[in-house]
């Protein structure tokens, strides 16, 4: 009896070892993806879930669940940044083909736009609004003339500027292009993210561009998030290093 009560504490730590690291890398989940990638019951993650919430280490959402920005397992720029590089890279290459010289650009603050950002130096005359502080100090160092949101650095994610602030300073421009990404994409094009804030910060860009383009690499397909960003049908391209659902229009997809 001893051996088995061991035995299942020692499965139990385990199980919230292996979601945390999941949480890690993508920063949100599914109970149903959980439940597969543990090879356990729903019913068994959601009782892992539930104590790694007591724990304060995770919250808690409909159907999933997302990890707390101010606990050691939340991932920082610098480490997600080394994540499906090579695949960002990829991306970024297909994007930037849209570019002309003298355009005005949207990145939000997301790895995939960071990626955009170090071609930027190959154009002449761009200008560039960003709410990611690693990429304004990497448009810095090119002399790549640049536009701060300003704003609040996100409690969540403390890479990015968020707030009502942020949102105004991105209303008083219109640009030529948006570059932006998301946590999640669903098999129907439905674009999701874990992070609240960044779901403004990204509509407003959107909003106010001429193009918008979804930057996508293959770990956010087939997925959903907390939060509910906007249709692929409100985008003009999706730069992926994969093949898209059916159902997305193949005129909406970009590659080298």
């Amino acid at each position: 009896m001893i051996i088995l009560i061991k035995v299942s504490i020692f499965m139990k730590i385990t199980q919230e070892k292996r979601v945390l690291e999941i949480l890690e890398t993508q920063q949100y989940a599914s109970v149903d993806e959980l439940s597969a990638a543990l090879s356990v019951s729903a019913s068994t993650i959601r009782r892992t879930l539930e104590i790694l919430q007591q724990k304060g280490l995770v919250t808690r959402t409909h159907g999933g669940v997302k990890i707390n920005g101010d606990n050691n397992f939340s991932p920082s720029f610098t480490f997600r940044i080394h994540q499906n590089s090579f695949e960002k890279k990829k991306i970024a290459l297909s994007a930037i083909k849209l570019i002309k010289n003298g355009d005005i650009i949207f990145l939000d603050g997301s790895t995939s736009a960071f990626y955009i950002a170090e071609y930027l130096k190959e154009f002449k005359n761009i200008r560039v609004i960003t709410n990611g502080i690693d990429t304004l100090s990497l448009l810095a160092k090119y002399n790549i003339l640049a536009y701060s949101t300003g704003g609040l650095v996100s409690a969540e994610n403390p890479s990015v500027l968020v707030g009502r602030y942020a949102e105004d300073m991105i209303g008083n421009f219109h640009a030529d292009i948006a570059f932006f990404s998301a946590q999640a994409m669903d098999n129907d094009g439905e674009i999701y993210d874990c992070y609240e804030d960044e779901i403004f910060i990204r509509r407003a860009m959107i909003q106010n561009a001429k193009t918008k383009v979804f930057l996508c690499d293959n770990t956010k397909t087939g997925k959903t998030a907390p939060y509910h960003l906007c249709s692929l049908k409100d985008v003009d391209y999706v730069a992926s290093n994969q093949p898209l659902p059916n159902s997305i229009p193949t005129e909406k997809f970009l590659t080298l």
